[in-house]
């Protein structure tokens, strides 16, 4: 939160000397300052080599009594008074009032500029004269489109900047009446608009409204003004009844009241917008929306209400993406982003500043050491005049009649690195106690800085890299206040030393290792920062005298964070032997656990005891092992650079427990402490292989994968892992590069995925000899797979051709995928040429139910063919036609079954089918 810091940031002055009293002045952007005195304005440079010399003047009709500028549109509004009536008039094209005798043009809001008249109004200025049924009391400029929002004792009226185009060379500034904003039972004594937002504020109330274009929400427009009865009827009773009591001499003062948000329409103030008669396409807003009602209550010491508790300079400040406002003086405003749109209002001793975009809340409260008596809000500073104590107070005195003349003072702030620098000199003095004030003052100077940043359009390029490091910088001393200080924000101290670019080595070097009393005492900040830092693979290694630092300190702060820090990649430099010891203390008092057990044995492995090691992995069952790599994955895997690495005990462990060490990354990943990719890289980098190299490990990961039902979003992709894998080491007839921890038939009982090989498969498989036993377990799980009910066969063909058909592997799988396709036909086919000893155990299992006419229509036809033409293949074909005609016998009536027979066949060889044919009826 922003808080006060009482200081005076200014480092020169410039002196404007006024020949009248100064009655009303403005800014008018960056360059000129507007005073008015009486019924004259002069105009005076506030920038470049004419500093503070008049630069023009010109004569209002009226005496001033407000007054404002528009760096959007470069105009000038002002309220005037004359002969006790109060006129609205705008100045454009000021700039070109050369004398103060100069030519001056006076035209009505509105009124249409005719062509021959261009060049008049291209060398003069013009007064826009804008009449108002009722007295404007307050005004105020859109800082981004230059509308001019005027207010009056019961309304609000918006007129819109607009430009009518002369020709292409030139346009004519202009105002559109576009909106009448009726608002009741609040009198408005200033008012600030911004991009649809509206602020209005009495003596003790502040409202804020939103103006939606989005014609779905809030209150709608009206196109004839109509009194609204307020949402709040127990308000009006609560005001008619202060009003009744008034009369009779009693004064009734309302509660303060803060509402935010949707609640804000219970303040019991009246609001209703009536568009002015333009096309529907021209409005642009429709409805309002409440955003914040606040209420204060008065001094009830006094009857009438004091200055001493009347609210001032409400202000709403806009934060741009793009930083500071520039806007085109010849044409309309460059739309820009807006990030945030804070609300500013302040009583004599105390500043309010809200933020009303994305939500509303209050962002701080500032307490002024003296009575306010204006206050100006920039993204860098909260600018507050205050009253002068007696003993130093300025006395202004008439000047001779001889020497008449004013001064205005402009004051320059000094710069933003200046300041900061101050104010972190100043902050030393905490240096050793970094109590709260430092935190406070330390904050202030990273705003400030932040600040400047975030408007460093205009900078060099020195300046804004001086800024960076301002920045950094300061982000450094914040993290170490709230590393060092026991708050409840000290967590703090992490996101601070994250934006300062410090390395936890650098950081760590600023830490006070001094113990005090025989005892070190760690604050909450600090281990937080090094605990989370340990867990970001920050790629940065400690030395062994910091990372023992390290551990000295969570043993004494965090004993139980021991393990997962001795597993951090920062931590690689740490002596074993220290770890060791520190471990073994854990044990002995109390928090011995799985973690510790696994951390022991990867200390162990470095300092290359085996048998150590061994005797810690064995204290425990394989699940409570993978419990515990579940619990710390860095015991296995780790990342530096953005590359995976695997651990000195996860390559001992590929070497001594695969089993251990796949079921340990499975249950990573079914517990997302890995994703599906990181995991496959592991095994890749673990086994020492490219990218485009499948380790047998990894096989064997596949596998595991696929037996503990992972969900079906990820079965199909890790099917064509397998299969892609099986049969590139089928057609390349390349061993798996270590023993595969599962076979086939292991495979086939612990996952359903994996199917039953069909009978007739082995009797395909056995016409050839498989000596290689890998080369015929990768084929037995390709079988299997396709066997399986998942899998998705049509998905798997195309990748089929690099396993020939030649081989009885690659006729097997060919055959199977047909067969999962229901190509029966052609598979008889390619039996009956290939392997007829299979044919008879393919029919008996596939042809079945509603396939089962292919065995007379397709497979007894096609062997008499075979059998008429004879061959070495002569006694195959007989043997399985005898089989076929006795299931075609069984299957068909005897007239069918005749019908089916071949013609030419010899009537001998037929004859007892047909007689069992033809018996079978009786039998039955």
């Amino acid at each position: 939160m922003v808080q006060l810091y009482n200081l005076h940031p200014f480092g020169s002055q410039q002196v404007v000397p006024c020949k009248l009293e100064p009655e009303r002045f403005c800014g008018g952007g960056p360059d000129v300052l507007f005073v008015a005195a009486g019924c004259k304005v002069e105009v005076f440079a506030v920038a470049g080599q004419e500093l503070c010399r008049p630069r023009c003047a010109f004569s209002t009709l009226g005496r001033v009594l407000r007054l404002a500028y528009s760096e959007a549109g470069d105009y000038l509004v002002a309220i005037e008074e004359k002969n006790k009536a109060t006129f609205l008039r705008a100045y454009v094209n000021w700039r070109s009032k050369k004398t103060e005798n100069s030519r001056v043009c006076i035209r009505m809001v509105g009124h249409n500029v005719e062509a021959p008249f261009c060049e008049t109004f291209r060398d003069q200025m013009s007064i826009v004269e804008m009449p108002l049924s009722e007295t404007p009391l307050c005004i105020s400029c859109c800082p981004v489109k230059g509308d001019l929002l005027v207010g009056c004792t019961n309304k609000l009226v918006l007129f819109s900047l607009k430009y009518q185009i002369i020709n292409e060379e030139f346009s004519v500034l202009d105002f559109e009446l576009s909106l009448i904003i009726h608002i009741h039972n609040i009198t408005p004594v200033e008012i600030s608009f911004c991009v649809g937002y509206v602020a209005v504020m009495s003596d003790l109330e502040v409202l804020i409204l939103k103006l939606e274009s989005n014609p779905k929400n809030g209150k709608s427009v009206n196109h004839h003004p109509h009194k609204n009865n307020s949402p709040m009827k127990q308000a009006e009773g609560i005001s008619n009844e202060a009003l009744q009591l008034e009369s009779d001499d009693f004064v009734i003062c309302q509660k303060p009241m803060e509402l935010l948000g949707e609640k804000s329409e219970q303040s019991g103030i009246s609001v209703t917008l009536e568009s002015t008669g333009l096309d529907d396409e021209k409005i642009k807003y429709f409805h309002v929306q409440h955003l914040l009602y606040r209420r204060f209550a008065p001094d009830i010491s006094s009857y009438v209400l004091s200055d001493d508790i009347k609210l001032h300079s409400l202000q709403l400040l806009p934060i741009y993406q793009t930083g500071s406002l520039t806007s085109d003086r010849k044409n309309s405003s460059q739309e820009k982003e807006l990030l945030s749109l804070f609300c500013f209002f302040s009583l004599p001793h105390v500043g309010y500043l809200y933020m009303v975009v994305k939500s509303v809340e209050l962002m701080s409260v500032y307490q002024y050491p003296e009575r306010s008596q204006q206050a100006v809000l920039t993204p860098q500073f909260l600018h507050v005049i205050t009253s002068s104590r007696k003993a130093a107070s300025v006395q202004l005195k008439t000047p001779p009649v001889a020497e008449a003349a004013w001064n205005l003072y402009i004051v320059n702030t000094i710069s933003p690195m200046q300041l900061y620098r101050e104010m972190v000199d100043y902050s030393n003095t905490y240096k050793t106690t970094k109590t709260q004030s430092c935190i406070h003052l330390l904050s202030e100077a990273h705003l400030l800085v932040r600040a400047a940043l975030m408007d460093a359009s205009e900078l060099e390029p020195a300046e804004k890299a001086e800024l960076l490091e301002a920045f950094k910088e300061s982000c450094g001393h914040l993290g170490d206040c709230y590393s060092r200080l026991d708050t409840q924000y000290s967590h703090l101290a992490l996101p601070y030393y994250k934006m300062s670019g410090l390395s936890m080595a650098e950081v760590l070097a600023r830490v006070d290792w001094a113990i005090e009393d025989g005892s070190q005492k760690y604050e909450r900040g600090l281990i937080f920062y090094i605990n989370h830092s340990l867990y970001e693979n920050l790629d940065e290694e400690l030395s062994e005298e910091l990372a023992a630092k390290v551990v000295q300190m969570f043993h004494v702060a965090e004993p139980k964070q021991l393990p997962h820090i001795l597993c951090s990649p920062s931590m690689k430099n740490i002596n074993p032997l220290t770890a060791m010891s520190y471990l073994r203390n854990l044990e002995t008092s109390g928090f011995s656990s799985i973690l510790v057990i696994l951390t022991k044995a990867a200390v162990a492995l470095k300092m290359g005891d085996l048998d150590m090691h061994r005797n810690e992995m064995k204290s425990h069952s394989e699940m409570k092992l993978v419990c515990g790599f579940i619990l710390e994955p860095r015991l296995l895997i780790q990342q530096k650079k953005g590359q995976i690495v695997a651990t000195e005990l996860a390559v001992h462990l590929k070497e001594t427990q695969p089993g251990l060490l796949v079921a340990s990354v499975l249950g990573l990943q079914k517990n997302n402490k890995i994703g599906i990719e990181e995991a496959d890289s592991f095994f890749k980098v673990l086994c020492g292989k490219d990218e485009d190299t499948i380790p047998q490990l990894l096989v064997d990961f596949w596998e595991a994968q696929l037996a503990a039902c992972l969900p079906d979003v990820l079965l199909q992709e890790l099917f064509f892992k397998l299969t892609s894998q099986y049969i590139w080491r089928l057609s390349k007839r390349q061993p798996p590069d270590t023993i595969p921890l599962r076979t086939s038939e292991d495979l086939i009982n612990a996952c359903s995925h994996y199917g039953l090989i069909y009978p007739w498969v082995n009797v395909l498989i056995s016409s050839d000899s498989l000596a290689d036993k890998n080369y015929a377990e990768d084929l037995s799980k390709l079988q299997s797979l396709i066997c399986g009910p998942s899998f998705d066969i049509a998905s798997i063909v195309p990748f089929l051709e690099p396993l020939s058909e030649d081989t009885v592997a690659g006729l097997s799988v060919q055959i199977l995928c047909q067969t999962r396709l229901k190509e029966y036909e052609q598979c008889i086919d390619t039996l009956l040429e290939r392997c007829p000893e299979a044919i008879i155990p393919y029919a008996n299992h596939e042809l079945k139910e509603e396939n089962r006419t292919l065995w007379w229509k397709k497979l007894l036809p096609e062997l008499c063919q075979r059998i008429k033409y004879g061959g070495e293949k002569y006694q195959l074909y007989l043997s399985s036609l005898k089989e076929t005609l006795s299931v075609v016998a069984v299957e068909l009536e005897l007239r069918d079954f005749l019908n089916v027979l071949p013609e030419d066949g010899t009537a001998a060889f037929f004859l007892p089918y047909l007689l069992y044919c033809s018996r079978k009826k009786s039998l039955t």
